[in-house]
């Protein structure tokens, strides 16, 4: 009986424990400069502190051989991000038949990318279809985007970390998309709407290119998905940042989120323009972005209105 009780007094106690609690997702940073990881880590931790978004980071700069991530492989609906993923599908599959893309498709590229044109986006995902979508994402090793299903284009699922592939792919040489073809989606996306130019542009050097990508969309659960990719080239600037946020109240709050986290490594990739106060890119006080459809807005479209 002894024994007995000595076995089960701290089996109870551990059935009775509570669980412990998962870890919170750490910003990670390395570095070939430096004293730069231990910046950014310290520097993105605090823009994000008491922040109610969840929010994934993605971070590479060329030029000091710079990484940083946060929640790199969390998936979030794509929105209107997924836009520069379907550019690249169709000049990916036009290189492979070895064809320009025609005066139809160039209009509705550049509609696409520099004005979130919802319409043209579903015309050229009807016309590429799923197989197309998904042989390019499995070309350019973005092994955790998965393309919408029903035509719901902006709940492709997409990671930090599958961005940034892509954003790299984009500015640098590769034999998945041409030259050419890189070229087309960086001017494209060079001449996004004033507009639309909110997210990783803020404070980033006024002597960098700017190349970007938005989207935002709301849904039932996990509230407003606000997201910003973009890639800064030139004058020495050669690196790119996805931050993707859910669980943001509002639209601003994403936008928000997305901006401090931008302004912060801009800050420490450019100390010396930092410094001196130099111009920094200017970003829209009223962000807007074309939300693409969803089950729940087209639902709420089917109802009758009501007198």
């Amino acid at each position: 009986m002894a024994l007995a009780a000595g076995v089960l007094v701290p089996v109870a106690a551990v059935a009775g424990a509570a669980p412990a609690a998962a870890a919170t997702p750490a910003v990670v940073c390395t570095s070939g400069k430096a004293g730069l990881a231990d910046r950014l880590t310290k520097d993105i931790t605090a823009a994000l502190k008491n922040r109610k978004s969840t929010t994934a980071v993605g971070v590479f700069d060329r030029t000091t051989k710079t990484t940083c991530t946060l929640r790199a492989t969390q998936k979030y609906d794509s929105a209107s991000v997924v836009k520069v993923t379907v550019l690249a599908t169709l000049l990916w599959d036009a290189k492979k038949t070895n064809r320009y893309l025609t005066q139809r498709e160039v209009a509705l590229s550049t509609a696409m990318i520099t004005k979130s044109d919802n319409a043209a986006t579903t015309t050229l995902w009807k016309q590429l279809g799923l197989t197309k979508i998904k042989g390019f994402v499995k070309a350019a090793g973005m092994t955790l985007t998965v393309p919408g299903t029903g035509g719901y284009w902006g709940l492709t699922q997409i990671t930090a970390q599958d961005e940034q592939k892509l954003l790299a792919l984009i500015t640098a040489k590769n034999t998945v998309l041409s030259d050419n073809s890189r070229a087309f989606i960086l001017e494209r996306m060079r001449k996004v709407v004033a507009s639309q130019r909110w997210g990783v542009p803020a404070g980033a050097p006024a002597t960098a290119t700017v190349q970007l990508k938005n989207g935002w969309l709301s849904r039932s659960t996990h509230g407003w998905r606000v997201h910003s990719v973009g890639a800064f080239t030139g004058k020495g600037h050669d690196y790119m940042i996805s931050v993707l946020t859910h669980d943001n109240k509002t639209m601003n709050d994403g936008v928000n989120t997305i901006q401090a986290v931008a302004k912060a490594v801009h800050k420490d990739l450019n100390p010396a323009a930092a410094k001196t106060g130099a111009a920094v890119h200017s970003v829209p006080e009223t962000p807007y972005e074309a939300v693409p459809a969803t089950p729940e807005k087209a639902a709420r479209e089917a109802v009758p209105a009501t007198r």
